[in-house]
């Protein structure tokens, strides 16, 4: 039997892409075809997802005809309870083999694996998710080893299937290493790390592809199924980026889009000054979480780049809406300690507009630019283009010192700014920065602070 298999991942709910990526399958689906995902498709930057809980990601796989969802990292990053949300309310089968509570538990709304017929052809589909280090057990899970995962599904479903195919969100070095290691995987389709293949490779027999990110690429392999030997006919990707977008995505994004706004916009508070934003001055929308950051975790300063936030607030009722629009990244309040002369350059990189306006790209990053790093409980005197001194709680900085750093993992990483990498006893919390500039802007003196200037030209 021939099978086609259409395949896509890290999609990051880049919808407008997928529109055109279900015309795609349209053309190209027949019976014997399968539709799969390998994770990444629902990224909460976007506002549907956030105010519908993850629904609106489901019902466009649901409406589109895929027939297996992997979990990766941002099916993840919203917590257990929203997990367990989308998967319960999805038509789709989303995939962990190794995904577990803490505790050890199964995660009951989640399935390790399913079989699906193809007019008599029986398939094993294996889902694996990425380990997000310190952040599982903040978020609500614990993972196992994903060698003895997929073997355990590939054991317990023996005699049951004809072809099997594990839908990885794992990464390509951890798919090679699988793919050496464990026998009676036919085809594994990767994602997590954004690779676009030329070509699939054949590692031990397995066939490996992957899709890109983004969207912007449809995986397309043909295979020969003959008495359990995989026979490899085609495997290409399709860019889709010039095709027609669909008229029932783009009504169901309109559809959740209504949704999520109606449930976002109601005010959760006033404010009475106007928080303006900037990517380069310093700028009391993020002085203002930068004094929230330094509340939260109490730390001997806090330090955060202006570039996590898209803009300011106007006076006036605040909603969620609002908060989600100017900072939807998912980044975490994250404490370190780092050595004052790290500090110290980091600081005087940020008055260099280079870095202010370098790409932010980074892990978990959802805006444009690096940004100006501002500070709480700190003062720095420069002459505009060299820093003369820096303050911390009204002390000069003291080079060899290992000083507290209220943050987020962004800047921890080293993103933009790498002396800040060059921290230790890092400590991450579960909430999101938004979760602290909403918490924060309703506290008027926090509103107030945030136009005291911490950058003083000299």
């Amino acid at each position: 039997m021939r099978l086609t298999i259409l395949h896509t991942n890290d999609i990051h709910s880049n919808f407008e892409n997928f529109s055109k990526i279900v015309n795609q399958i349209s053309e190209c689906k027949d019976s014997n075809t399968l539709v799969l995902d390998a994770g990444d498709f629902a990224d909460f930057k976007r506002i549907e997802l956030l105010g519908t809980d993850g629904l609106a990601a489901m019902e466009l796989l649901d409406s589109t005809g895929y027939d297996a969802l992997a979990v990766g990292n941002n099916e993840i990053f919203q917590g257990l309870d929203v997990l367990k949300y989308m998967a319960a309310n999805a038509k789709i089968p989303l995939l962990s083999c190794n995904l577990r509570c803490l505790g050890n538990l199964e995660i009951e709304e989640v399935k390790r694996s399913i079989i699906i017929n193809k007019n008599g052809l029986r398939i094993l589909i294996i889902g694996a998710s990425p380990d997000l280090g310190p952040f599982n057990e903040l978020l609500g899970f614990t993972l196992i080893d994903y060698l003895e995962a997929v073997q355990h599904e590939i054991n317990e479903s023996q005699d049951q299937y004809d072809l099997c195919i594990l839908l990885s969100h794992l990464g390509m070095d951890k798919d090679k290493e699988i793919a050496v290691k464990i026998s009676g995987i036919d085809i594994i389709i990767g994602g997590h790390f954004h690779i676009l293949m030329d070509q699939p490779e054949i590692v031990n027999g397995t066939i490996i592809h992957t899709s890109g990110a983004q969207g912007e690429h449809i995986g397309k392999l043909e295979v020969e199924v003959n008495r359990n030997q995989v026979q490899l006919i085609e495997g290409i990707n399709i860019n889709i980026l010039n095709s027609e977008e669909s008229t029932i995505v783009q009504e169901l994004i309109k559809q959740n889009k209504k949704k999520a706004i109606d449930r976002l916009s109601e005010p959760f508070c006033r404010i009475n000054k106007n928080l303006w934003h900037d990517v380069v001055e310093e700028n009391p929308m993020t002085n203002l979480l930068a004094d929230a950051l330094q509340d939260f975790l109490v730390c001997d300063l806090a330090i955060i780049n202006s570039g996590v936030i898209n803009g300011g607030i106007k006076k006036g009722d605040v909603s969620r809406k609002k908060i989600i629009e100017l900072c939807p990244s998912p980044l975490n309040p994250t404490s370190f300690k780092i050595q004052g002369k790290d500090l110290w350059e980091a600081l005087q990189n940020s008055l260099d507009t280079d870095y202010c306006y370098a790409d932010g790209k980074g892990a978990g990053f959802r805006g444009k630019y690096v940004g100006r790093l501002h500070v709480s409980n700190a003062v720095i005197e420069h002459d505009g283009r060299n820093i003369l001194n820096i303050y911390i709680h009204g002390v000069s900085l003291n080079m060899e010192q290992w000083y507290t750093v209220a943050s987020s993992d962004y800047l921890q990483r080293g993103t933009g700014y790498q002396t800040l990498a060059r921290n230790q006893d890092e400590q991450y919390n579960k909430e999101y920065l938004r979760d602290i500039i909403q918490e924060y802007v309703m506290k008027e003196v926090f509103v107030e602070k945030a136009f005291v200037e911490r950058w003083l030209l000299k």
